[in-house]
Parts: C-alpha cells; sequence; structure tokens
C-alpha cells in the first residue's frame, strides 16, 4: 500500500518562505509524476505545480517566480519550496504521485494522495 507523508506548512507571514515534503513508501516500482495541490475554502483544488520523472516541471501561473518543484528520486521524495507568498496562497496543500506497484504478476499504476497540509498566510 502506498503511503505518502507530509510535512511542512503551518501558519506564516506575507513574503515567508514556507517549505512543503512529501516521502512516499510502500512497495513502489517506479514513480513517474508528482506534484503539489491545493484546495482553499470554497474553491475546487486545483493544480500548483508538478515536476516529471527526467526533472521536466509545469507551475500554475499565480506561483511562477515563486514556488520551486523539486524531487528526489533515488528517496521518492517531493518538495515544495514556496517563497514569497501572499494571503491568497492559504490552502490545504497536497501531494499527488502518479506510481507503479507490484501486485502479484501485474504492475499497477495509480495516482495517490497525501493526507494535506494546512498552509495559512498572514498579513
Amino acid at each position: 500500500q502506498v503511503q505518502l507523508v507530509e510535512s511542512g506548512g503551518g501558519s506564516v507571514q506575507t513574503g515567508g518562505s514556507p517549505r512543503l515534503s512529501c516521502a512516499a513508501s510502500g512497495g513502489i516500482v517506479v514513480i513517474t509524476g508528482m506534484g503539489w495541490y491545493r484546495q482553499a475554502p470554497g474553491k475546487e483544488r486545483e493544480l500548483v505545480a508538478e515536476i516529471g520523472s527526467g526533472g521536466d516541471t509545469n507551475y500554475a501561473d499565480s506561483v511562477k517566480g515563486r514556488f520551486t518543484i523539486s524531487r528526489d528520486n533515488a528517496k521518492n521524495t517531493v518538495w515544495l519550496q514556496m517563497d514569497s507568498v501572499k494571503p491568497e496562497d492559504t490552502a490545504v496543500y497536497y501531494c499527488n504521485v502518479r506510481a507503479t506497484v507490484r501486485r502479484g504478476l501485474r504492475y499497477i499504476t495509480d495516482d495517490y494522495w497525501g493526507q494535506g497540509t494546512q498552509v495559512t498566510v498572514s498579513t
């Protein structure tokens, strides 16, 4: 069973630089995509940033130039460095990975989600 353990976040002031991390474990054969999503109260979950196994990245326009996503393939870990945060960055942040696991004679690829970590940016 794949498990994602998130850490980081909390309450920060405008302009702060929180760092989120997410470690995946549990019978993983390979991880392809890794990413971070967020959901603010009353809004839908949205993509913040994603990174492929080769290091290619994609960011939401609202965070470009402020957030940086990175990963360590050997540790199955992804980070989100958040710089110059704003009150509108307040949300629950979720880690997402697309992982392949072995189940008997089959290899199954699926998306897995972390439990979410709250980031609150105050003025």
